[in-house]
């Protein structure tokens, strides 16, 4: 009934750590989610906790909003992807006179919460 949208653009965590993370919590309910990311290794999973923790929140306004019910242990996490974001090219001198390009990669990550009807109703809607 209730789905909920969070967006962070142009992080600077490269897409390929970030990835890691985010593939560790597709599926799982939110609070599990969150609790995963509390204690992973990863630099990468302290800005995903965040928006995760957002997602929540703006689902909670949106069923506010809404006057409906919300139950937050039936959130989870129905969409989560990166996408790659714009690169910050920085040089570092050479031997020689030479240049060499160091990538300074950014990130766009999206992570989309829904309730389990949510998805039924998508299902329904599909066929």
């Amino acid at each position: 009934m209730v789905e909920s949208i969070a967006r962070v653009r142009h992080i600077r965590v490269t897409p390929m750590k970030a990835r890691r993370v985010v593939n560790l919590i597709r599926g799982k309910q939110a609070e599990e989610a969150l609790a995963i990311l509390k204690f992973a290794p990863q630099s990468a999973s302290e800005p995903v906790f965040k928006l995760v923790a957002s997602a929540m929140a703006n689902a909670r306004v949106k069923a506010d909003a809404t006057n409906s019910y919300l139950d937050e242990q039936d959130l989870y996490v129905s969409k989560a992807y990166v996408d790659e974001g714009a690169t910050l090219k920085r040089f570092r001198p050479r031997a020689q006179g030479r240049a060499f390009r160091i990538n300074k990669r950014t990130s766009h990550i999206t992570v989309v919460l829904a309730t389990p009807d949510e998805v039924e109703a998508g299902k329904k809607g599909a066929k």
